[in-house]
């Protein structure tokens, strides 16, 4: 029987949105950590990494996955639903230089970064990992940062996931991290898995006690300060859509227009949310901003806009219509982030699924899913994206149809045809929509499907029956 899970606290669920991780542990016994190490040995040295089939390959990993500290993480950060991703792997670093610094990608996803925690990430260390053997490292309070410029002074910032075996790191998806020096030159396994919430926040799914956003202490020692962006996030995880839009900033709107387009990166992210809370002249700069030519400055106005409430979606309605890629594509951004409130734009969102640019249709299949109203009509716009020509808009509409349960029966024979899809994570991510979707339906199809390719653990190139 599963344990309960043990659930953040406050403080915990602060410090997360600020530095972008935690470091927590586990509690199993050595012997369960030894014969997890003797299980990866082997495979790796006598077959080689397993990459997507690693859990399978060494099932004792899935008693990780149901510990209640994973567990109880996972479900504070992500929601009690969240979806363990087709795409999971084991690193093993015996190199003595360091890597280098990088955020990783979505598999199969040319995304917008998302400030709010719609994924993340857990690295689990199976073995004791002091600093000498080249931990993960991840830089506290990036994750919401494109640049990777860090001088001699911020490397000292540096945070390293290092403990006993059974240590592992919970981080927001887009936090910077890379491998540190494995100077000692012994196995270092680090097991990656990726998850994905499939349903909004509609309240504090940590042990919240108290409302009120409060700033954790340890805020003050990080590289950026965004006070506007920390607390719309915990009111974001708290259920509030638009929350900062019923706050009245009275900033100088020219000063901070001015900062959204500057080159300081952390000033103008800044600025976007403090415009959000401005009022019809903060949006007025917001959509300016977003028809710019230069990139950055139109997404971070997308950024501002996408927390603004309802009064921002009429403007991310025309901006639809503009000739530019990326103006479109960050408008729908916005309004998936909108959610429910963008439910009248879906008709042109629709639309949009014929647009001959591919990164419009990828944004459009993912906002679809979570402004989910009204129901018939996005289901039939995802359905449509299951059959495109492009694979990533295939595969992100198996992922998008996690988010409806019941209500995307009418996906069912479409996913069933997209288990013959010669990608893998077109596949699998219709596998994911069918357990999601678990109507009679889908668990027939499901069923049939894994009973078919069901993968034997014991089966190896030296052990074949």
């Amino acid at each position: 029987m599963k344990q309960a899970p043990i659930l953040l606290t406050d403080e915990q669920m602060q410090a997360f949105i600020t530095k972008g991780f935690l470091v927590l542990k586990t509690d199993f016994a050595p012997e369960f950590h030894e014969k997890l190490m003797d299980e990866l040995n082997h495979v790796y040295q006598e077959e080689g990494n397993p990459g997507n089939n690693l859990l399978p390959r060494v099932p004792a990993l899935r008693k990780v996955f149901d510990h209640p500290a994973v567990d109880g993480a996972l479900q504070s950060v992500i929601g009690p639903n969240y979806l363990m991703h087709t795409h999971r792997h084991g690193h093993f670093n015996a190199d003595p230089n360091p890597g280098g610094w990088h955020k990783d990608s979505y598999w199969g996803y040319s995304r917008m970064r998302n400030h709010h925690p719609w994924w993340a990430m857990i690295m689990y260390f199976p073995q004791n990992t002091p600093p000498e053997l080249g931990p993960t490292s991840v830089m506290p309070g990036t994750q919401n940062y494109a640049s990777r410029v860090f001088t001699e002074d911020e490397m000292n910032k540096e945070a390293l996931a290092s403990g006993e075996a059974g240590t592992f790191i919970l981080i927001h998806y887009d936090i910077w991290h890379r491998a540190t020096a494995n100077t000692l030159g012994q196995p270092r396994y680090m097991l990656k898995f990726e998850f994905m919430r499939t349903e909004a926040p509609t309240a504090p799914s940590w042990n919240n006690e108290n409302e009120k956003w409060k700033t954790p202490s340890s805020a003050s020692e990080l590289l950026y300060q965004n006070e506007e962006m920390w607390e719309e996030t915990w009111d974001w995880l708290s259920g509030k859509v638009g929350a900062i839009a019923e706050t009245r900033n009275d900033s100088d709107v020219g000063q901070l227009s001015t900062t959204l387009i500057g080159d300081n990166e952390p000033e103008a992210i800044n600025a976007a949310y403090q415009l959000a809370a401005s009022g019809d002249e903060g949006l007025a700069a917001l959509e300016k901003a977003l028809y710019a030519t230069q990139l950055k400055d139109s997404r971070l106005a997308a950024y501002g806009l996408s927390i603004a409430g309802e009064k921002a979606v009429p403007i991310l309605e025309q901006a639809l219509e503009s000739e530019q890629e990326s103006t479109v594509a960050h408008a729908v951004f916005a309004l998936g982030e909108l959610r429910h409130i963008s439910w009248s734009v879906v008709g042109k969102l629709n639309e949009l699924l014929s647009h001959p640019s591919l990164p419009v249709r990828h944004t459009v299949v993912d906002a679809l899913s979570m402004i989910q109203e009204p129901t018939e009509e996005v289901v039939a716009g995802l359905i449509r994206a299951l059959k495109d020509e492009d694979v990533q808009t295939r595969f992100t509409a198996g992922l998008a149809l996690c988010r409806f349960g019941a209500e995307a029966d009418a996906a069912v024979p479409h996913l069933a045809e997209a288990l013959n899809d010669a990608d893998r994570y077109v596949r699998g991510h219709a596998v994911e929509a069918l357990n999601y979707i678990n109507t009679d339906a889908a668990k027939e199809v499901l069923i049939d499907y894994l009973l078919a390719s069901r993968w034997c653990s014991s089966t190896t190139p030296v052990s074949t029956f």
